[in-house]
């Protein structure tokens, strides 16, 4: 519980929103992982205007790896509901084994993410069409 919990400030941390303010409104956490078991996401879904945010991280690193600065580990890519993708700096990983499984060729949505697995890797977007795909070969955010 501990672990999800502070994975779940983290997606926050990462992408600027306040926890407190999360965390005190109703909000429906998910999560899932790709059959090779390389990636895996985990996100908040808020309600009534609260920030809908999702986490990626791909175990295997992401390439080409992001030119910034990151005293940890680049894990993968996490957004809001709008707006852009970043790059994930984090000391902790997202990832959980025990997550539901999205299928290839399956596509997931809840609030305002969609993402689709592929052997080729995991597509995301959200409601302003930017997003990330995250592979073993070649990673990138649109």
């Amino acid at each position: 519980m501990l672990r999800t919990v502070g994975a779940l400030v983290a997606v926050a941390a990462a992408v600027g929103a306040t926890w407190a303010q999360a965390a005190s409104q109703p909000s429906v956490r998910v999560m899932f992982r790709t059959p090779s078991g390389n990636i895996g996401c985990l996100g908040s879904v808020g309600a009534k205007g609260l920030p809908s945010l999702l986490r990626c991280d791909i175990l295997s690193g992401l390439h080409p790896t992001p030119t910034g600065s990151c005293e940890l580990d680049w894990t993968g890519y996490s957004f809001r509901g709008r707006g852009r993708a970043t790059a994930t700096c984090a000391g902790d990983t997202v990832y959980d084994k025990r997550a539901p499984v999205l299928r290839y060729g399956r596509t997931w949505k809840r609030g305002p993410f969609i993402c689709t697995s592929r052997r080729t890797g995991l597509r995301c977007a959200n409601a302003s069409a930017h997003g990330f795909v995250l592979a073993r070969v070649r990673s990138r955010t649109f």
